[in-house]
């Protein structure tokens, strides 16, 4: 949603705290806002590269697509949210075509 034409509505009505990652998009070049359960999302051109952190699963999960789809270098950290869903998903997109690294630290 954050690169596509127009305007987008999410309402979350589960999980309170469903949009921790808006910041980080936001360091991307994302324009989202929020209103207590519903996020606005206005598409941008493109995205940047940038240093980001996952501070949940699926959070984590859209960090890394934002990464793959922006311009230049992002650095993803708190992976281990994203591991704990998603198995082996940096191998996976490698065999996509992803240029992707993980790096020990």
């Amino acid at each position: 949603m954050t690169l596509a034409k127009g305007t987008s509505v999410i309402t979350e009505n589960i999980f309170e705290n469903r949009f921790k990652h808006v910041g980080e998009l936001s360091r991307m070049g994302a324009r989202i806002t929020t209103e207590g359960r519903t996020a606005i999302v206005q598409g941008v051109n493109k995205l940047h590269g940038a240093r980001v952190e996952a501070k949940d699963l699926r959070g984590g999960a859209a960090l890394m697509i934002a990464g793959l789809a922006a311009e230049n270098i992002t650095t993803l950290c708190g992976v281990h949210h994203i591991d704990r869903g998603y198995e082996y998903i940096d191998k996976k997109l490698l065999n996509l075509g992803a240029r992707i690294r993980r790096i020990e630290v």
